[in-house]
This record gives C-alpha cells, structure tokens and sequence, in this order.
C-alpha cells in the first residue's frame, strides 16, 4: 500500500459548486475509483486560502495503468468535465501534473 497526497487550487466563484458536486459524487465514479485501487480517498478544502488536499491508499500494482485506466473511463471524462472548471492547478506542479503531487514527511498508525 502507498499513501498519496496532492494539492490543487480552487477558483474563489467556484468553491460552493465543488463543494456540492463532491457532496454527491456519482456513483460510477466511486465504482471506477476503488477499481482501480484505491482506497480511504479523502478530500479537503482549505478556506480562505481554497486549496483542496486530496489523500488516498493506492493498493494496486501499477499505478500508471490504473490511471491510464481511470482517465479512459467515459463516466469519470463526464466528472471531470463538470469539476475542472473549477479548480486552479498551481502554478509550481510538475509537468504533466493537474493535481500537484506531495512529499509524505511524516506518518504515524
């Protein structure tokens, strides 16, 4: 199991909307995420700053085909397609990052 943890922006006129669509996340994009993995998937906002902190377990094997196979998945494109509109990626990500990834520091069980 590997612990991930990611920051992203949110736009200020867009907050109340994430916000709600995350309330009710579709039901076929919970089913693709934990087929592909991954588990004890939290996401929080940090006002008034608007950041989101996502952390989840990856329990798979391959963690590039299981996004190749998330990112394939007509249902997850339609989720995506209402979400992005409101997030702000950071200017510092990696390349080819939307979600800029983070270093765990410190954990305790």
């Amino acid at each position: 199991m590997q612990r991930m943890g990611f920051v992203l922006g949110l736009k200020p006129e867009k907050v109340e909307d994430y916000v709600r669509l995350h309330a009710a996340v579709w039901p076929d994009v919970l089913t693709m995420i934990s087929a592909c993995n991954i588990k004890n998937y939290s996401i929080y906002l940090k006002r008034p700053e608007n950041l989101l902190f996502s952390t989840f377990e990856y329990h798979g094997a391959d963690y590039e085909a299981d996004m190749a196979k998330m990112a394939a998945d007509p249902r997850t494109q339609e989720w995506w397609a209402v979400c992005i509109p409101c997030q702000e990626p950071l200017a510092t990500r990696k390349e080819g990052e939307w979600w800029a990834s983070m270093d765990e520091v410190f954990h305790h069980d």
